[in-house]
């Protein structure tokens, strides 16, 4: 039989087999059915008898509810007595509390005239109102405690805060938990009831019920919540509330939104003390007047959450934790949307610029230095100059929470500042030539240091501190000779040091100089870059408890080897985390390990020199999966984990590290050389600045974005800029004397070749309104002309001609309209005192004709003009001089129409313009916006000499470059030359109009400028001399009747000037004439012969020296008329001196020189002629030489002759 023939029994048994195992699982089936049934009936009675215990209970806590309503009903009664009692009561305490409040608000009340007169108050309360949910630490200070015991309830505070939140957190996933379980347990109910319709009736009716009774207890829950929730923000509504009492409630309110300082990956630029400035406003009306508006820069990184998203949830962010709100903060470094402020610094904050109203005003000097603590918390700043300060800023709020005054006694400020990593002690090196090192508990407000060390000058110029970060008594500088180690004993108050010399033989190679120091990671050392890419390692060597020698009481250093890391000088030595960082002159960055062993280094990205680098406060994740980290150069190859920074560099760039994925971003690049140029489109909001470095860059200032820029060859720097009216073409001048003309739009070559005419830099540059000439003024004191011509029928620029018509610098260049020909003019004013106005239709090629020249003043000499704006019906040039006046020019004759106190803050003005307006309905109200020496400012016109109608604030305190106003007149733009800054300014016309009508009317301001007032001494004695010229007009011998008036002839108008201590020369006495007979003539046609009191007092005020007659004046006269004589002082001989007055300037004849001497000496009556009784026989000239000394010195001059005398506090002349 074969293998694959079939087996019919095996067959049968297969089948008899598969029939049992299939009657086996019937019956396991239909058992496990009845046990599911027999389950289900008991889950049933159970759940019965559960419902039937939660109906008990309900009834009884219902019975429970009712009998405590009666029982509250009958306590409100009860209530409701004794409150009718308690009312009576409350009335008689209520009129006890009124008289408690009086004396109160007595008290109050004087309280606040002190804090009128204290300086830092407004800081104090603008701290305590932006402190949310907890008093500031000024009060804490009151209480005798200070910021370290105020942060440490404060965290504290916080972490009961954090408890809480934990545990409601705890409470929620509960509830969100019993929740869900009941939603999944309400599902599967329905499901029963779908399948068992006629069992379900009753059950739906219970779980219905359950529902209902679950969802009062949830209820109930979120009243619990929501009424502890109400009790925790009273809470912190009472502490707001005493808070904002002290600080001023409702202006304090509005600057509780103001913006928190945000980091750029929470990384604060901070590096060696360069040259930088600030601003100051000068008074609280000027920081209403001028707002400081940053310039932004895009950053392309964006963060999960939008800093707005956050900001705008109002009142929750409120009750934010201070970590919580810290984490916010952090987060907006991330932003796209971030901006430079302190711009006019190289020491820069970033800081977030949308809604924020808090600019960090205050030094009034360049700042020096700055320093940020470990948190990015606390931020101090330094200035150099006299009256320098330190401030301490909050980086959330921007605002200074402590602020140190005469920090430096010396007057030089300070060089270099560091501060510990808890934050608690500043330390300060002076900028003097004999170094003082300084260290603060500024945590106590107090105003002198802690410990003070003066430096020996053998030590070098130290330009670089910091602080030991674990060590906080611990301290070293360097000088580029050598280096210094301190240790300071709080307890003793004494600062040792140690600066061992350190030579070529100590080590027997070359060390270089010194770039910076740091202490080491892990060792007792200090570490020393030198410009030689070498690092000197110096051994801290601390004393042995067993010593008692003085030499070996205090701790100092010692030089133990140096360690050549690299050919290229080192620039920047810092330490973070495990990591010793380098950054040297060709753009390389390297890090070591505590060894000094070489783990990572960056050189592939072509960086300048580097000069900064600032390390992210965030540590760095651990590595994953998706990271893309570089690894770094050891044996084991670990993958390079720190954190991301930014880098600085000498060429003006500002890049951003990421390390994962090492993607290097460039932030932004600015001008390295002086900002000098700056100039705003005609009618777009586009501002073109031009830098020394060669780069023209144009932003759109309202958006905040930069949009093309061209850089020059080099040589080539920008001087000058300016766009013709029609704003499609740009004029710059450089410093070299080429001067092109360029598309405005691009920047491209307008003409084929540049116009290179001059070799001096060209200072000025301006176009004619119909854009068919442009002019340009150099150093050498030459005009220049540039006009457009058609060939091929296109227009093309070319060269007219030019002047060297000055014999000074060219202080204006000025294109006007012929009103009868609608043709340019062209005028130029120079410090040599003239003005001149060319004839542009008869100049040709290689001739510029002159139409005239006049000469606008005698002695001060002018410093800028501009066209008045048509306020009244005659046109006027407006000019500026060097004795604060401005003068009013007749546009056609150059007369001088009327002189008027100018704006006097401490130089004189410097540059003007009339504020653009936007609608004709503005145009009989006309601004004037000036920049002097290191302000710029607001003046109202008409000018008529109001002081209250001009304000200033500091923009740049190393000197103001440059100004242009925006088209629509909302912005003014000051450019700091060398600070290579351009600063934005929000201009607030309505605060200064307020302070106008605060001011007063008519005279009220004027009386103001007069010593003592309207009641004073000097206006009796003005009205005295007043009335005193009425009768010496009429004869003082006459016997006829006196006829008393409100005027004087204007003939009696210099006796008047000089009798009060006002000597005008002859040519400000004809301009006086003028003023006045013309005041009136356009209106009228009518002159005026006779002036009042009150035009009086106004024309002697505007034409009269700013600050009186000072000694100065007299000196420099004689210092260039007379000789040295034996006791080494400016003299002129007596025939010299008479000759001089008869023959040089305004001279006088001989009569006129005897009568003052007459009249000086006391040899004539009253009135101005002499009379025959009053002179000498032998003839005038023995006269004189009698009177006269033989030899005149300036103090001869002043107090003999003169009968003046010196003030005891100044070089002021009193008559």
């Amino acid at each position: 039989m074969s293998d694959t023939e079939e087996n019919p029994l095996e067959e049968s048994r297969e089948s008899g087999e598969m029939e049992e195992e299939k009657e086996e699982k019937k019956k396991e089936e239909e058992e496990e059915g009845e046990k599911e049934e027999k389950e289900e009936g008991k889950e049933e009675e159970e759940k019965g008898k559960e419902e039937e215990k939660e109906e008990e209970e309900e009834k009884e806590e219902k019975e429970k509810e009712e009998e405590e309503e009666g029982e509250k009903e009958k306590e409100e009664e009860e209530k409701e007595e004794g409150k009718e009692e308690e009312e009576k009561e409350e009335g008689k305490e209520e009129e006890e509390k009124e008289e408690e409040e009086e004396e109160k608000e007595e008290e109050e009340e004087k309280e606040k005239e002190k804090e009128e007169y204290n300086p830092s108050f407004e800081e104090d309360a603008l701290q305590q109102s932006l402190t949310e949910g907890s008093l500031s630490w000024e009060e804490s200070q009151e209480d005798g405690e200070g910021l370290e015991e105020w942060v440490e309830k404060e965290e504290q505070r916080e972490g009961e805060e954090v408890r809480g939140e934990g545990e409601s957190e705890v409470r929620g996933r509960e509830e969100e938990e019993g929740w869900e379980e009941e939603k999944s347990g309400e599902e599967e109910k329905s499901e029963e009831s779908e399948r068992s319709k006629e069992r379900g009736g009753e059950e739906e009716g219970q779980e219905k019920e359950e529902a209902e009774h679950e969802g009062e207890r949830e209820e109930g829950r979120e009243e619990e919540e929501k009424e502890k929730s109400v009790e925790r923000e009273e809470e912190e509504d009472t502490v707001l509330k005493t808070t904002e009492r002290k600080a001023g409630r409702a202006k304090e309110e509005k600057k509780e939104k103001q913006n928190k300082t945000a980091l750029v990956d929470n990384i604060v630029i901070s590096h060696e003390p360069p040259r930088s400035s600030s601003s100051l406003a000068d008074s609280p009306e000027v920081s209403q007047i001028y707002k400081d508006i940053t310039m932004k820069v895009d950053d392309t990184e964006e963060a999960s959450q939008k800093p707005e998203d956050i900001l705008a949830q109002g009142k929750d962010e409120a009750r934010l934790s201070l970590e919580e709100r810290r984490k916010l903060f952090q987060s907006k470094g991330l932003s796209a949307e971030e901006s430079l402020v302190s711009v006019s610094t190289e020491d820069a904050l970033f800081q977030k610029e949308e809604d924020s109203k808090v600019y960090p005003l205050g030094h009034p000097n360049i700042i020096s230095c700055l320093c940020v603590s470990e948190d990015r918390r606390w931020i101090a700043t330094a200035d150099e100059g006299p009256d320098c300060l330190i401030i301490i800023w909050d980086s959330f709020t921007g605002i200074p929470v402590h602020t140190i005054f005469d920090s430096c006694p010396e007057g030089n400020g300070m060089r270099s500042i560091a501060i510990t990593r808890d934050s608690k002690f500043l330390a300060t090196i002076s900028d003097s030539a004999t170094q003082k090192v300084c260290i603060w508990k500024w945590t106590l407000a107090v105003e002198t240091p802690a410990c003070t060390l003066e430096l020996p000058k053998e030590y070098g110029f130290q330009d670089n501190l910091v602080f030991n970060p674990a060590n906080n008594k611990e301290l070293v500088s360097n000088s580029k000779t050598q280096a210094v180690y301190y240790c300071w004993f709080e307890d003793k108050g004494i600062l040792a040091h140690s600066a061992p010399v350190l030579t070529e033989k100590t080590f027997n190679k070359l060390v270089g100089k010194f770039s910076q120091s740091v202490f080491h990671l892990k060792l007792p050392q200090v570490l020393s870059a030198t410009k030689e890419g070498k690092l000197v390692v110096w051994d801290i060597h601390y004393p042995s408890s067993t010593s008692s020698s003085a030499i070996s009481a205090f701790p100092f250093i010692k030089p133990r080897k140096l360690v050549h890391l690299q050919k290229e000088a080192i620039t920047v030595l810092m330490t973070i985390d495990s990591y010793i960082v380098t950054g040297d002159i060709k753009g390389n960055i390297k890090f070591y390990d505590h060894t000094l062993s070489m783990v990572n280094w960056y050189s592939n990205f072509k960086l300048g020199a580097i000069r900064t680098l600032s390390f992210s406060k965030t540590i760095p994740s651990p590595p994953t999966e998706k990271s893309n980290l570089p690894t770094d150069c050891t044996l084991r190859g670990d993958l390079f984990v720190v954190r991301n920074f930014i880098i600085g560099t000498f060429d003006a760039t500002v890049y951003h590290m990421t390390v994962d994925g090492t993607k290097l971003e460039k932030l932004f690049v600015e001008p390295r050389d002086a900002v000098h140029a700056v100039s705003c489109h005609p009618y777009q909001p586009l501002i073109a600045v031009g830098s020394v470095c060669g780069m023209i860059k144009v932003w759109d200032f309202e958006k905040k974005v930069y949009l093309f820029s061209r850089t020059f060859e080099k040589g080539l720097g920008v001087q000058c800029l300016t766009y013709n009216p029609e704003g499609a073409l740009l004029g710059a001048g450089f410093t070299e004397g080429t001067v092109y003309i360029l598309d405005a739009m691009s920047l491209e070559n307008e003409s084929p070749e540049p116009f290179k005419y001059s070799k001096s830099s060209v200072s000025h540059c301006c176009f004619s309104h119909d854009s068919n000439y442009m002019a340009t003024a150099d150093v050498n004191f030459t005009v220049a002309v540039y006009m457009v011509v058609v060939k091929n029928g296109q227009r093309v620029w070319e060269y007219l001609a030019r002047l060297r018509s000055h014999q000074n610098s060219i202080q204006s260049l000025l294109f006007g309209v012929h009103l009868d020909s609608n043709e340019p003019r062209l005028l130029s004013l120079g410090k040599d005192r003239f003005l001149i106005e060319y004839n542009l239709v008869k100049s040709c090629k290689d001739h510029l004709d002159v139409l005239d020249v006049h000469r606008t003043d005698q002695g001060n000499y002018p410093t800028c003009m501009i066209w008045y704006p048509p306020l009244t019906k005659e046109l006027f040039l407006l000019i500026c001089n060097s004795g604060y006046k401005v003068k009013l020019f007749n546009a056609t004759t150059k007369m001088c129409r009327k002189t008027l106190l100018g704006p006097a803050y401490g130089s004189p003005i410097e540059h003007a313009q009339v504020l653009p307006v936007k609608s004709t309905l503005e145009l009989q109200k006309r601004y004037l916006v000036f920049i002097n020496k290191d302000k710029v400012g607001l003046q109202i016109l008409p000018v008529d000499g109001n002081p209250h109608k001009t304000c200033a604030i500091v923009c740049h305190p190393n000197g103001v470059a440059g100004m242009a106003l925006s088209y629509d007149g909302r912005f003014a733009f000051t450019a700091g030359g060398q600070d290579r800054s351009v600063v934005q300014w929000k201009i607030n016309l309505g605060a200064l109009e307020a302070a106008v009508s605060l001011g007063g009317e008519d005279l009220t301001p004027f009386y103001g400028l007069v010593s003592g007032g309207r009641e004073g001494k000097f206006y009796r004695e003005l009205e005295d001399y007043f009335y005193y010229s009425q009768i010496r007009s009429q004869g003082i011998d006459t016997m006829e009747t006196r006829q008393v008036s409100e005027h004087i002839c204007l003939s009696e108008l210099p006796f008047v000037m000089r009798a009060i201590g006002f000597y005008p020369s002859e040519e400000k006495i004809e301009d006086m004439f003028n003023e006045i007979k013309f005041s009136e003539y356009v209106e009228t046609g009518k002159l005026i012969d006779k002036i009042n009191l009150p035009d009086f007092l106004k024309v002697y005020l505007n034409h009269r020296p700013p600050f009186g007659n000072t000694m100065d004046g007299i000196q420099n006269s004689f210092n260039v008329l007379g000789y040295t004589n034996s006791e080494g002082k400016k003299a002129i001989r007596r025939e010299d001196f008479l000759n001089l007055l008869l023959t040089k300037g305004e001279h006088m004849t001989e009569e006129e020189m005897i009568d003052c001497f007459s009249t000086l000496f006391g040899l004539t009556p009253e009135g101005w002629k002499s009379e025959p009784a009053a002179t000498c026989i032998n003839g005038p000239e023995i006269c004189l030489q009698k009177e006269l000394p033989e030899e005149i010195t300036a103090e001869i001059f002043t107090t003999e002759i003169l009968g003046l005398t010196l003030s005891d506090s100044s070089e002021q002349l009193i008559q």
